[in-house]
């Protein structure tokens, strides 16, 4: 997902490098704010995963401290890296939005709305 985000990002610099016109901006303008609401709803999902996968790692910490055993141990190690893993993830894919938000407000900006 962050290649795609880059591709496009890419995509709309080299559109924007470019003299472009008011109706081809338009058109770039909304192809841009559609992927960003695409990625809004990745977003969201990713949240929620997120929140529940480190809610279930804290969980499974609190087994392990209780019931003490190698499989409970070995659970909570488990949800801790992929908890990790979706917590980084979901780091870039918000700063990569917040950069789309940037790009959207560069056309916009060229459009003078």
């Amino acid at each position: 997902m962050i290649a795609y985000m880059k591709k496009h990002e890419l995509f709309v610099r080299e559109m924007l490098s470019k003299k472009l016109s008011s109706e081809k901006l338009r058109e770039l303008l909304a192809y841009h704010d559609k992927q960003i609401q695409w990625m809004q709803h990745e977003r969201l999902v990713h949240l929620i995963v997120t929140l529940f996968v480190c809610l279930f790692m804290l969980l499974s910490w609190g087994f392990a401290i209780i019931n003490t055993s190698i499989p409970a141990i070995a659970l909570a190690v488990l949800l801790l890296i992929l908890s990790v893993a979706y917590i980084i993830h979901y780091y870039r894919l918000e700063n990569n939005v917040q950069k789309w938000y940037s790009l959207s407000g560069e056309i916009k900006g060229r459009l003078k709305l």
